[in-house]
This record gives structure tokens, sequence and C-alpha cells, in this order.
């Protein structure tokens, strides 16, 4: 009879025999009451912003999301061994990367878009697991190279095909404001793996030189972002529509808010997209400066949390994963915020643990469930954070 060895299967054979009690002591707690805050008060905001008991299955099964994905991050935090996901990164990047050609050959079709897959009653978008993908892809690409000195050209052509695969793909469905996070992250993984800044300037140089060629490839609608960007009053009813509302619900919040389910431009039906990528100008309403002062505080601990993760992790892996999850999880929360009050444009990028969905939910549970690793197993090499 065939027996199964389990504990190999997961990793926690050979060098990596932290029991779960041992796991439980080095638990970055603090980092788990972050994340549990923030998608707390963001469900708390959602279900004002989505009329309260009007459309209270919304809020429920974001809940339940919310459920699934602590269970998933425990488990993998608590259970699976150190060199599991490491052992096992470019098979994640590769069935990434094919999710993501399913999409472009037959994927379902949302608002213009196609970025969906829908397996039953289970819809998904695969541009959400890339994101951790490419990470892991780029981490381990360069964990086993080895290399430790400012990386020359011939060390980037691997890294750039690794990148710019998952980015056409996305671009093209069309959702411009993912493939250019993918990018940024894929950016900030290579840069810490020893890129100079010299080669952070070539690398801007190149980017200018290729504006024009990628503005002629954009979609009108993408043309008219940029463009309601610096001038929103010149299609107050179109384009410009989404930023205007916006701002009007931001600053009518004043220092202390509306109130709770009190907002005016939300409850009205005037601001779009108000339990997704707008939501944050919900909790600016009704909560105020004071309230969205305590969400960006939430954001920034965890942000810095993740970077100490970072420095302390005990080997390159643990290093450049634990800071391209961090930059993912923070350009997320710039890029929304900044979105919301006009100082980038309307690209479609979810606020994390607070915006309505499934996928953007799950990804940043797997992110953060990865990071805890990271952690978790530095403080067994004698690097405690």
């Amino acid at each position: 009879m065939i027996r199964t060895n389990w504990a190999a299967m997961l990793g926690i054979a050979g060098d990596d025999r932290l029991g779960l009690g041992e796991r439980l002591r080095r638990y970055p707690w603090s980092l788990v009451a972050l994340l549990l805050s923030i998608a707390i008060l963001g469900l708390i905001i959602l279900y004002s912003a989505v009329g309260g008991r009007e459309n209270i299955d919304l809020f429920w099964g974001q809940g339940l999301r919310l459920v699934v994905g602590l269970l998933l991050l425990f488990a993998i935090t608590l259970f699976v061994g150190e060199k599991l996901f490491r052992r096992y990164t470019y098979l994640f990047y590769g069935i990434s990367l094919l999710l993501l050609l399913a999409v472009a050959m037959g994927g379902t079709v949302g608002m213009g878009a196609r970025r969906w897959l829908v397996l039953g009653s289970f819809r998904f978008q695969p541009s959400e697991l890339m994101k951790v993908g490419v990470i892991l892809a780029l981490a381990r690409y360069f964990h086993d190279r080895g290399v430790t000195t400012q990386l020359g050209w011939k060390e980037l052509w691997m890294p750039a095909i690794l990148i710019m695969a998952p980015v056409g793909l996305i671009a093209k469905q069309p959702d411009l404001g993912t493939a250019l996070l993918v990018a940024a992250v894929g950016g900030v993984v290579i840069f810490v793996a020893g890129l100079s800044w010299r080669g952070v300037v070539a690398g801007l140089v190149v980017l200018g030189a290729s504006g024009p060629l990628v503005w002629s490839n954009l979609h009108d609608y993408q043309r008219r972002r940029v463009a309601t960007l610096f001038s929103p009053e010149q299609d107050p009813l179109g384009s410009g529509y989404h930023i205007i509302q916006s701002k009007i619900a931001v600053g009518s919040g004043g220092v202390f808010g509306k109130g709770f389910l009190e907002g005016s431009q939300s409850h009205l039906d005037f601001l779009p997209e108000r339990h997704t990528d707008f939501i944050f100008s919900v909790l600016a309403e009704e909560w105020g400066f004071l309230g969205t002062m305590l969400l960006i505080l939430l954001y920034g601990l965890t942000i810095l949390r993740g970077w100490i993760i970072a420095s302390a992790a005990h080997d390159r892996f643990g290093i450049l994963t634990a800071s391209g999850l961090t930059a993912l999880f923070g350009i997320q929360v710039v890029v929304n915020v900044g979105m919301v009050i006009g100082i980038f444009p309307v690209v479609g990028i979810p606020l994390p643990l607070v915006s309505y969905g499934g996928s953007s939910m799950m990804t940043v549970l797997l992110a953060m469930a990865l990071l805890i690793h990271v952690d978790i197993h530095s403080k067994q090499h004698g690097r405690a954070v």
C-alpha cells in the first residue's frame, strides 16, 4: 500500500520542523490585528455604500469572503512549510498566465472589458492572481541566481519577459490600471534585487520616450480619463462625472463627516461605483477627515510592518517577496486614494480590504499570508522583528 507523506508534500519535512505551537508563538498578531481592523472598517463602510438593508446580500457576501480568506491565511501560515511556495512559484506564475490566456480567448465581458472567468457560480479575475504571481516568480529568479551586486542588462532580460508577458495580456483586456500595477510591483522587486539608480533613470527615460507610442495605442475612453485628470469640468456629465462627484463627496464630509448612513452623494445615487472603486469617497463624506485619517493610519502601519518584515527576512527570496507584496499593498492604497481625490486618473484599482470584490479580497489576504509566512520563518532563523 502506498502511503502519502503529507509532511513532505506540505514542505514541513527536513529543516522546517516548526510545530503549530511554535508558529503561534512567533505569529505577528499585530499585523493580523491591523488587517482585521481595516477589513472590519471596510465592512462598515460597505454597509452604508450599498444602501444598508437595501442590498444586504452584498454586505454578507463580502463578509463571507473575508472569513474564507482569513481561513486561507491561517492555513497557509500555520500548516505550510517554508520552502513549499518557493518550490512552486513558477508553477503558480504559469497557472496565472494560462488563466490570463483563457480570459483572452473566452473570458466573460463586463462593462466593455474581458477580465473575468466564470466557473458555475464562481467568477474571478485572473489578473488579481498575477499580482502575486509575478512577485513570487521574480523573487525566485533572483534568489536562484544569487546576484548580490548591481544588476546589469544581461540579468534583466528574463525578468522583463516575466513582467511584460502578463502586462501585455492584462492591458489587452483592457485593464490598463492593473497592467501598470503589475509592472510597478515588478519594478520594485527588480530595484530591491540590485538595480542601480542609473538603471532606474535609464528605465524612466525609455518609459518617457515610449509615451507617444503608448498614447497612440490607448482606447478612447482611456485617453479621456487622462485628459479628465487635468480638467474634469470640460465634460461634467461624461468622463468628468465620476471625479467631480467624488470630490464633492470628499469635500462635503468636513472634519467630522455627515454621519453613518447620512451621505447624500452616495445615498442619492450621485456617486458612481460607490461600493467598489469610490468607496473611499463614502468614508470621507460620512466619517469626515478624522475617519479617512484613521483608515490611512491603519494602512500606513500595515505598510511599515511589511517593510520591517522585508528588512529582517533571512534570505534573498524572503526579502524580495516581502518587499514586492508590501509594495503591491501600498501602491494600491496610494493609487485608489489619489484617484478619488483627483490626483491620479480613474484606473479601477480597488482599495485593499475595503472595496467590494471577491478576487481583490482573496488576493490581498493571500499576499498577507505569504508576508506573514516570511516573518515567521525569519524568526526561526534568528531574525525577529
